[in-house]
């Protein structure tokens, strides 16, 4: 069984609190495709990888520790993002006014935005000697193509050997993974999950379009107003020490968990 996890609401859906219990539930390799983090906003969780001469956010660490087998952070996740804030309002290279791409990790090479202020801290452990720098959304675009899809390939393939499989989205993305054809894909936001058929769920990103490359991509809203959901499930709230318990979301999302089995056994 292979399940995708995206977010129907951009910021906070709950996303890996469901994957991280839906991998306990399993006994799944989680993989987060691509995910990122804020030099400002996210600075501890930062700073505890940098510190190492690493680059990941919390999200592919909890996953890769509710995780069947011996993970590390980046083997599930190949491409990370850091950002930091840009108080100015520049667009910069992906056209965010409200913060600024700094470097990309592609497995274990770097892309490193020309223009933007790599923290000092990245500049001394992360090997940024040899980097890709990009000065525009055109050259970003190159880098993508040969870099960043080559890895989201290749981790497709240890998706597909993976059984069962959970691969969490990032942000409010429809499909993080352009290779990977899910059973089963469930959308996430406060209070509810929503089943959807997978195959059903792929060709309706492929009808609303978008691409990996540049800055469209399809957004989870979009692709979900093509689509029926199998099951509608609430999701009880749950406390700080709960979230972080893969075994007490198993136990609190146990409904939701029954319908993504259900759905792939249909």
């Amino acid at each position: 069984m292979r399940v995708l996890v995206v977010g129907a609401d951009r910021v906070d859906a709950g996303k890996t609190t469901f994957s991280t219990g839906l991998i306990e539930r399993l006994d799944a390799v989680g993989f987060k495709p691509r995910a990122g983090n804020d030099y400002w906003f996210d600075h501890d969780d930062y700073r505890d990888a940098v510190g190492d001469g690493r680059l990941y956010g919390k999200d592919a660490r909890r996953l890769a520790a509710a995780s069947a087998g011996e993970r590390t952070p980046e083997s599930i996740n190949p491409i990370h993002r850091l950002w930091r804030p840009a108080p100015d309002g520049d667009d910069g290279i992906v056209g965010r006014a409200d913060r600024r791409f700094v470097l990309d990790r592609v497995e274990g090479e770097f892309v490193v935005n020309a223009h933007a202020e790599v923290p000092a801290s990245a500049r001394e452990t992360l090997p940024l000697e040899d980097a890709v720098r990009v000065e525009t959304l055109s050259e970003l675009n190159e880098a993508m193509w040969a870099r960043h899809r080559p890895a989201l390939d290749e981790l497709a393939e240890r998706v597909e050997s993976a059984d069962p499989a959970v691969v969490e989205s990032y942000g409010d993305v429809a499909r993080p993974l352009a290779a990977f054809e899910p059973d089963v894909t469930v959308a996430v936001e406060p209070a509810r999950a929503r089943v959807y058929d997978g195959e059903r769920y792929v060709t309706a990103c492929e009808a609303t379009g978008g691409s990996v490359r540049g800055q469209l991509e399809e957004r989870v809203d979009d692709v979900l107003g093509y689509l029926d959901p199998l099951a509608t499930v609430e999701l009880p709230a749950l406390g700080s020490s709960a979230r972080t318990d893969p075994k007490a979301v198993a136990g609190a999302y146990r409904e939701a968990y029954d319908a993504v089995v259900d759905a792939a056994q249909d």
